[in-house]
């Protein structure tokens, strides 16, 4: 049962240039505690900024707390690591094993949420990583547009849920390493977040976690999706959804429901062509397809019948939903998802291509090809860890 609470203000960011500022106005503006939890901190331009926002907040007697992927952040220096330790940063790697010669699922269980948690009166959540948007892969800088992102600000009554969270999950990993872990947030540094009466928008925190919340995320889009009246939007850059969920979708358009899907179209790697395998299922059934191909997006984002919303760091893939650490909002209010869809269609409008049924299926044959074959590879990959079951 998904728990919504009500009294929360929330923004929405998009991208970086929205978000690393406010970001970095909250942490200047921290005085007790600071969490942060990403998947990838890399020490490009906004790395080092934001890094030198946290060693100042150390610096003047804050608690600084950063708990990272050993995976996403097996390219940042040890140096900077040392740098930031030196200031007074606490900084713990989340499975630093990461040998490419092991498939036990807890390598592969990776910390793929970004959540960041200030004075339990700030928290943001969303799927932007600590890097620069034009730190794409295998792109200069000025021949492509930013990466296309979403997260969320968050003040009001969902706070003291999201901090019990990030801080059960710190104090979990701090335990082995010499320095003091915080008192529970039960009893927290700084009063308790009261609820904004004046924004009172209803949310949810959701994680996705291999004990207690294994399938949350799923389940929550799942009955969303079972419940639409009239429009389901989807913007998420790696989607290869499992059966359920693409019945769920099915099921959607056989009844009426608009569904757009706005899908990633520069390929990063090989394995993304797996998306393409349901391609021809979708389109047959009315669901409309578009590949945003301006910049490289990396949205995990959608938006129900203009009023339920979600924001988060959780893919709809085998990787997102039955392996890594995730966390998404959900929203409950249309001027805000309404907002959401509006930045969305834009994307559709601007930077994407819409795929016709009859040019897919007519044409497209290596893609088609290419998207069987990958789509093969990750079925394969899913049997040999022990999870081909849950598909």
């Amino acid at each position: 049962m998904i728990n919504f609470i009500g009294g929360n203000q929330i923004q929405l960011l998009r991208s970086g240039t929205e978000y690393f500022p406010a970001l970095e106005a909250a942490i200047e503006s921290a005085a007790h505690e600071i969490y942060v939890q990403s998947y990838i901190f890399q020490e490009d331009v906004i790395g080092i900024r934001i890094g030198n926002a946290l060693m100042r907040a150390a610096h003047r007697g804050v608690i600084v707390n950063v708990l990272l992927d050993g995976f996403g952040c097996k390219d940042l220096a040890k140096e900077y690591v040392k740098t930031l330790e030196k200031a007074g940063v606490r900084v713990i790697f989340y499975r630093p094993k990461i040998s490419p010669w092991s498939f036990k699922k807890n390598r592969l269980r990776r910390l793929h949420h970004k959540v960041i948690v200030i004075d339990n009166k700030i928290g943001f959540v969303g799927g932007i990583n600590i890097i620069d948007d034009f730190n794409v892969p295998n792109q200069k800088p000025n021949n492509v547009p930013p990466r296309v992102d979403y997260a969320v600000k968050i003040e009001g009554g969902l706070l003291p849920i999201i901090l019990a969270r990030v801080h059960n999950l710190w104090r979990r990993m701090a335990w082995p390493h010499t320095f003091t872990v915080l008192a529970s947030p039960s009893q927290p540094n700084t009063a308790p977040a009261k609820p904004i009466l004046s924004a009172n928008i209803e949310a949810a925190f959701v994680l996705r976690d291999n004990v207690l919340h294994r399938h949350d995320i799923e389940d929550a889009y799942l009955e969303a999706i079972r419940a639409a009246k009239s429009e389901i939007i989807i913007a998420n850059a790696y989607f290869v959804p499992g059966r359920k969920f693409r019945r769920a979708l099915l099921d959607a358009a056989k009844r009426g429901v608009t569904v757009k899907l706005l899908l990633q179209g520069r390929m990063e790697y090989f394995l993304m062509f797996a998306t393409h395998a349901f391609y021809s299922e979708f389109l047959r059934n009315g669901i409309e397809i578009y590949e945003y191909r301006k910049s490289f997006m990396h949205s995990k984002v959608a938006v129900i019948d203009s009023y339920w919303s979600t924001v988060g760091s959780s893919n709809i893939d085998p990787f997102s939903l039955l392996l890594a650490r995730e966390a998404n909002v959900l929203i409950k209010d249309s001027t805000f998802s309404t907002t959401l869809r509006a930045d969305i269609i834009a994307s559709m409008q601007t930077g994407a291509f819409y795929i016709p049924a009859q040019a897919w299926v007519n044409g497209n044959l290596m893609k088609r090809t290419a998207s069987w074959l990958a789509f093969g590879v990750v079925r394969l990959f899913l049997g040999i860890i022990g999870q081909s079951s849950e598909q």
